[in-house]
């Protein structure tokens, strides 16, 4: 008898394993979206409160294709303190929400598929209604966004896009912000800092006189011009020289987009002078001493303005 109800037990498990056992036992759960899985995270508790706060939950739990850097707790308390708030609902909602805007890209981009260079996030800053923030995205040693964030965890997988983690809470981007942050302007960054000239960091980091068209020159264009004025180094350029040379690249009072240029073009410059701007085979500036420059790369949006590099220095 024990030996016959053996084989009518085992068969009464499998009815049950391939019939309502099954339904009980192998439901797979949708995947979460992004603002489920940030929800759900003890180290994103501040995120999810500055996202319930700005009124974007529900953009983060739609459809998409969406990419967020997330800042960690610990992120979220250095950049209160750093700006003077004591907690997360003394932050004014309509700047809450274009930060946290700035961590999110319209794209899904995996860690496989970052490189170095600039995209444009879902925020926009006061220099322009119309364009998006430009991210500054450094792969050399690591992932750094905007020269101040490091990216901790990656590849964290939603059912609308991917989250990956970073270290600081990445701020409204200036155009000292971009300048600083690509290594290729790192001699315009000394040039702008030197112990002789004004402040031109607090200028390019300020409001007032903005927005501001900077054309900004590679290292190569210093170079360069080194090279043309056989000087040795950037130190060996007179005060009154490199001061107005460096605000010669500058327009005040102007958000000006690649769009923007047009053939033969006038453009007054913070330092008082001008220079023309031609589009016949490719963007090029004429000085006032009728050197060319190639633009070579364009609309690098900020929150005070717009950045184009340029491969000579320009010359008043």
């Amino acid at each position: 008898m024990r030996n016959f109800l053996k084989p009518l037990l085992f068969a009464g498990i499998s009815v049950c394993t391939l019939s309502s056992c099954d339904d009980d036992n192998t439901t797979v759960p949708a995947p979460e979206n992004i603002y489920e899985f940030v929800s759900a995270d003890a180290d994103l508790t501040n995120l999810k409160a500055a996202i319930d706060r700005a009124g974007l939950s529900a953009t983060l739990s739609q459809s998409g294709n969406y990419t967020v850097f997330a800042p960690s707790n610990a992120a979220f308390n250095t950049f209160l303190q750093a700006n003077g708030f004591s907690n997360l609902n003394t932050v004014p909602v309509d700047a809450l929400k274009e930060i946290l805007l700035n961590h999110v890209l319209g794209t899904e981009v995996k860690a496989a598929n970052v490189t170095t260079g600039y995209v444009s996030t879902l925020a926009k800053g006061p220099a322009s209604n119309s364009r998006n923030l430009s991210m500054f995205i450094n792969t050399s040693g690591g992932v750094k966004i905007n020269g101040t964030s490091n990216v901790t965890a990656t590849d964290i997988d939603a059912n609308n896009g991917v989250i990956h983690k970073v270290d600081q809470v990445i701020g409204l981007p200036t155009i000292v912000t971009h300048a600083t942050a690509n290594p290729n302007f790192s001699t315009l960054v000394s040039a702008l800092t030197r112990n002789d000239m004004p402040n031109f960091v607090g200028i390019l980091s300020g409001t007032a006189n903005s927005p501001f068209t900077v054309f900004a020159p590679t290292n190569a264009a210093f170079s360069s011009l080194l090279t043309e004025i056989n000087a040795p180094n950037l130190a060996a350029i007179p005060t009154a020289t490199l001061e107005n040379a460096l605000k010669y690249h500058v327009v005040t009072g102007a958000n000006v987009a690649s769009n923007n240029l047009t053939n033969d073009m006038n453009v007054t410059t913070f330092q008082g002078g001008s220079f023309i701007i031609t589009t016949t085979g490719g963007a090029k500036i004429k000085d006032a001493n009728n050197r060319m420059s190639n633009i070579i790369a364009t609309d690098v949006q900020c929150s005070n303005g717009i950045i184009h590099a340029i491969d000579k220095v320009l010359l008043p």
